[in-house]
């Protein structure tokens, strides 16, 4: 019996080594998530009652449990890889088949919709023209649109910027081919009426503190 007791601990110890090693053959598998080999004791049953002083026959693996923590976001270069931080799946949808996962790696098929390498659809709510969420029952497979839309001006361009208070300020006059007379500048891209891309150019200086000179008069 001792020779089984101890067999016991080699199977859960192979078990527990087989775990570690999916860990580590995954580790560069986008959405996987590590497994926990959990252990347990093994008892035999006696038919007069539990005995205090009574000897475990071995040990065995319990459960293997899936640990969903927090992963790293790496960045790529697929426009449509997508990662979760914090909790939540996507839900595909395979033919009717609801499955979730987290593996953000996706593409766009030949009909336009979002599906990932298994090719099961990405699914979300829609959104209209004016970009509001419609209301729907249940998500619908996600697609990308192939007509043509109208052009949509720019309306807003919002900056963050931090200026450097000690600059000393600039007295001549501003041109934006001089550097010396600005101290700084920022840019962004926005959209014409028609369609077209340009360049929004925005240049930060500081101007000279203006002296007041008083006089005053003793009586």
């Amino acid at each position: 019996m001792s020779f089984q007791h101890g067999l016991s601990g080699l199977n859960a110890a192979a078990t527990n080594l087989d775990v570690i090693g999916n860990n580590i053959a995954n580790a560069n598998t986008a959405g996987f998530k590590q497994s926990q080999a959990q252990f347990s004791d093994i008892f035999a049953n006696s038919m007069e009652g539990s005995d205090s002083s009574q000897i475990g026959i071995g040990s065995k693996i319990s459960a293997i449990a899936q640990q969903f923590s927090q992963g790293n976001v790496t960045p790529t270069s697929n426009p449509l890889d997508i990662a979760i931080n914090g909790q939540g799946f996507f839900r595909m949808n395979d033919n009717g088949t609801v499955s979730y996962s987290r593996n953000g790696q996706f593409h766009v098929d030949d009909s336009g919709f979002i599906v990932d390498a298994t090719g099961a659809n990405l699914t979300g709510f829609l959104a209209d023209e004016n970009g509001d969420i419609e209301a729907i029952d249940e998500p619908a497979k996600l697609k990308f649109s192939t007509s043509d839309l109208p052009p949509r001006a720019t309306t807003e361009f919002d900056v963050g910027f931090n200026l450097d208070s000690r600059e000393t300020g600039i007295s001549t006059a501003f041109s934006a081919t001089d550097p010396k007379t600005y101290h700084s500048t920022t840019s962004g891209t926005v959209i014409d009426s028609l369609g077209n891309s340009h360049v929004l150019s925005v240049f930060f200086r500081k101007q000279p503190q203006q002296q007041i000179l008083g006089m005053s008069t003793q009586p």
